[in-house]
């Protein structure tokens, strides 16, 4: 009896005294690249990195790229931010400024386990800000020119090469175009994130190299604002706002409609699985200089989370854990921006399309965005000149020319 008495004795101290296991801690995170083509990837990277995490949970929300931005300032603002969240290189500076994100260099320099060289080092620097460090690099990815092969044997067209101009383009989009069938030769919308790129195809800029001097009104910019309407209008190559009838000019690729395409590698996976016809990708022709997109899509840890700690493990897995980087590959989810080539092996051996390596060429004559404090309102500012343009309300020099009052206001 004694005994029996002392055991239970023993058991209640224990349960007073036992501390009451941990929560687990939940992450909450957001994100615009992963929907809706790449949830199944994601969910597959945060079951990895909760089983190399016990007691951390992730949970997500998504949001459309037209969205995204509006819903996150609007959370940031009323300081509801989730733990982590995306960021893409023009807008995280932005943020940065703001306060918004979590320096993260100390948590870097106390993981004695981890190294940033696993990291591009130019795609990791585009989110630092003041020798800090605010996001870490989760991918890159450029734009190309996509091309359908079946069309251009049918029309006995040769295929694009890296020497091709906007003179051979226009050429071979006369030859492709079939109005009976309802294709058109070429597509690139008219608007800011095309204009960017398209001009310095000719030699030209927004903004002076230091940003102090607009210079969106030059004369290779107006010639570039026509030529890019000139093939709607003029040429007719390309389809309208109208002849479009609400399609995607993605759609329209895949369903054999477009012959070239201006778009991202982020379809690749896409075009892989349901164009069904012949397609391989080319270096976009430029007029006097080769230009091509180079987008960055970065990870950040919310000013105001209360698991800063462990937001980081999460983005830090998410960008160079091999299980994060071999998945995203596999799907053709944009490119994990490491350093180590033998990581990225794996895409370029991919069988389509057959010229991969064409997404690291055009990382050579790469250009970015002239990203400034006020870069929502320089894009709205420009895009709406340039549609009052595509639109025939202005000419392209009256439209960049007001373009330019509007953009010298802002800086």
């Amino acid at each position: 009896m004694l005994r029996r008495t002392f055991t239970g004795l023993l058991l209640a101290t224990a349960l007073i005294t036992t501390p009451a296991l941990a929560e687990d801690v939940t992450i909450k995170y957001m994100t615009f690249s992963a929907a809706p083509n790449y949830l199944k990837e994601l969910d597959a990277t945060i079951a990895a990195f909760e089983a190399e995490h016990p007691g951390i949970k992730v949970t997500y929300e998504t949001a459309a790229w037209d969205a995204y931005f509006t819903k996150l300032q609007t959370l940031v603002a009323a300081k509801q931010a989730p733990d982590a969240f995306e960021l893409n290189f023009e807008n995280f500076v932005t943020y940065a400024e703001k306060g918004a994100l979590t320096d993260l260099t100390p948590l870097i320099s106390a993981d004695t386990g981890f190294s940033t060289s696993v990291y591009n080092p130019t795609a990791l620097a585009a989110f630092a800000e003041g020798g800090k460090q605010y996001g870490l690099v989760e991918s890159f990815s450029n734009v190309v020119l996509f091309y359908n092969k079946d069309l251009f044997d049918a029309a006995g067209v040769a295929y694009p090469t890296a020497h091709w101009t906007w003179t051979d383009e226009l050429a071979a989009a006369q030859k492709l175009t079939d109005p009976a069938k309802g294709v058109w030769g070429d597509f690139a919308p008219i608007q800011f994130w095309e204009f960017y790129k398209t001009i310095a195809q000719n030699g030209g800029s927004i903004l002076s190299p230091d940003k102090k001097t607009v210079t969106i009104d030059s004369p290779q910019n107006i010639e570039t604002l026509t030529w890019m309407i000139d093939k709607v209008n003029k040429y007719k190559v390309t389809p309208s706002d109208v002849d479009m009838a609400g399609q995607s000019s993605e759609d329209l690729f895949k369903a054999g409609k477009i012959a070239m395409l201006r778009t991202g590698i982020w379809l690749l996976g896409d075009f892989a699985a349901n164009a069904k016809f012949n397609w391989d990708i080319a270096l976009e022709p430029g007029k006097t200089n080769k230009a091509h997109h180079f987008f960055a899509n970065g990870v950040a840890v919310s000013a105001n989370s209360a698991h800063s700690a462990e937001a980081y493990q999460w983005i830090k897995f998410l960008t160079s854990s091999k299980a994060a980087v071999d998945l995203r590959i596999a799907a053709g989810w944009e490119l994990p921006a490491v350093s180590d080539p033998a990581a990225v092996q794996g895409y370029l051996d991919q069988p389509v399309p057959e010229s991969r390596e064409v997404v690291f060429q055009a990382l050579d004559p790469a250009v970015v965005p002239p990203v400034v404090g006020n870069w929502n309102q320089l894009t709205d500012a420009v895009g709406k000149e340039l549609e009052a343009a595509k639109l025939g309300q202005k000419t392209p020099e009256q439209a960049l020319k007001d373009a330019k009052a509007a953009i010298e206001g802002l800086l």
